[in-house]
C-alpha cells in the first residue's frame, strides 16, 4: 500500500479532499519555475494519470493514446519569452520567427534539434540527466546500451530525464482522451464535432485558433487559443503545428529521421486538428513545440498528515461555529 493509501485509510476521503485541495491547486498554478531575476519564468503543466487506458482505433496511427504511466505535459506550447529567458540564461540560442508584435505568441520556427535543446537546458537547471544525447560536436546521437538510464524501446529519451517532448502516445492521449467517460474524441476540444475557427477579423468566440473564412495572418498569445482538451491542455488543434519526439515511422532507430508533428496551424484549415492527422517533417523543419514531463513525486507521509491534520482543524472549527 502506498503513502496516500495509507493516509487515506486514517482519515476520510472527505477530510483528505480538504486538506489537500488547496496545495495541489496551489502548485498547479504555480508551474514548475526556472531562470531568476528578470529571466524568471515558470511551465505549467496539467497532469496526464490513468495509466494503462485503453488505446484508439480510429485515429492516426493505429492504435495510439495508450501510456502506461501517469506524466504531465505542458499547457501551454512554449513561448517566444521563455525561449528569449532561457537564451538570456546562457541556455541555447534558439532561431524562431520573430513577429516583433508579442513575446507570449508561440516560439515558431524552431526545428527538433533545438526544441530537444531546450529541453535539456531545464533538466540541467534541476540537476536531472539529459533527456537528448548530443555529442561533442552538437550532433544528435541515440542513447546505448551501458548508458545511464537507456531504455532499449526509446533510445531517443533517457528513462531518467525529467522533462522531454512528448511521444506519439503521449501527445495523442493529452489530446483527445477523456478519462472520465473513457472514450477518445475526434478533435481536442472534448468533442467530435468540428471545431468553430476564425470566422472575421478579432472573432470573439472560436474553439480553436485555425483558418475558417478568415485568414489569420497571427498566432495568439499561449493561452488564447480555444477551448481546452478534456485533461486541460491548450492549442493541441490549431495555433501552431507541434513536434513529438516520436519518429514518423513510429521506430526510434535513427538520429536525423523525420520525426512525427500534430496539430494543425493558425493559417491553415481545421481538418489539420484531428486525430486521424499526422505528419512527419525534416527534423531542421521549424515548428512550434511543447515539453513534457515525469509525473509529480507522491507527497510524504508527514506532508499528509500535517494537511490532514490542518484540514480537520479547519473542518472542526467550522462545525462549532456552525453550532453557536
Amino acid at each position: 500500500m502506498n503513502t496516500l493509501a495509507r493516509i487515506s485509510a486514517l482519515i476520510s476521503p472527505a477530510l483528505l479532499a480538504i486538506a489537500l485541495t488547496p496545495l495541489l491547486l496551489l502548485s498547479a498554478a504555480r508551474g514548475d519555475k526556472f531562470g531568476h531575476g528578470p529571466h524568471a519564468f515558470s511551465i505549467e503543466f496539467v497532469a496526464i494519470g490513468d495509466p494503462g487506458n485503453q488505446a484508439d482505433v480510429s485515429g492516426f496511427p493505429n492504435p495510439a493514446g495508450r501510456v502506461d504511466y501517469a506524466y504531465r505535459i505542458g499547457k501551454y506550447e512554449i513561448s517566444i519569452d521563455q525561449v528569449r529567458k532561457v537564451a538570456a540564461l546562457g541556455g541555447p540560442g534558439i532561431t524562431f520567427f520573430d513577429w516583433g508584435y508579442n513575446d507570449q505568441w508561440p516560439a515558431i520556427d524552431v526545428n527538433w534539434l533545438e526544441a530537444a535543446s531546450f529541453v535539456n537546458w531545464l533538466n540541467t537547471q534541476t540537476n536531472s540527466p539529459p533527456a537528448y544525447k548530443f555529442d561533442a560536436r552538437r550532433d544528435f546521437q541515440l542513447w546505448q546500451p551501458g548508458d545511464p538510464g537507456f531504455d532499449p524501446g526509446n533510445p531517443y529519451r533517457n528513462r531518467l530525464a525529467r522533462y522531454f517532448l512528448p511521444s506519439v502516445d503521449e501527445w495523442y492521449k493529452a489530446a483527445y482522451y477523456d478519462p472520465a467517460a473513457d472514450v477518445y474524441y475526434d478533435y481536442p476540444t472534448g468533442s467530435d464535432a468540428f471545431p468553430d475557427g476564425l470566422d472575421r477579423v478579432n472573432d470573439p468566440t472560436f474553439d480553436a485558433l485555425f483558418y475558417e473564412g478568415y485568414e489569420s495572418r497571427y498566432p495568439h498569445e499561449v493561452t488564447n487559443v480555444g477551448k481546452l482538451s478534456p485533461y486541460g491542455t491548450a492549442g493541441q488543434g490549431g495555433s501552431v503545428f507541434e513536434w513529438e519526439e516520436t519518429a514518423a515511422d513510429l521506430v526510434n532507430s535513427a538520429p536525423l529521421e523525420r520525426r512525427g508533428v500534430r496539430g494543425g496551424e493558425f493559417s491553415q484549415s481545421g481538418v489539420l486538428l484531428a486525430s486521424t492527422m499526422r505528419f512527419g517533417a525534416p527534423v531542421f523543419e521549424g515548428i512550434g513545440f511543447r515539453v513534457a514531463s515525469r509525473a509529480v513525486p507522491e507527497p510524504s507521509a508527514a506532508t499528509l498528515a500535517l494537511l490532514a491534520a490542518a484540514g480537520g482543524r479547519r473542518l472542526v472549527g467550522g462545525r462549532r461555529r456552525a453550532s453557536t
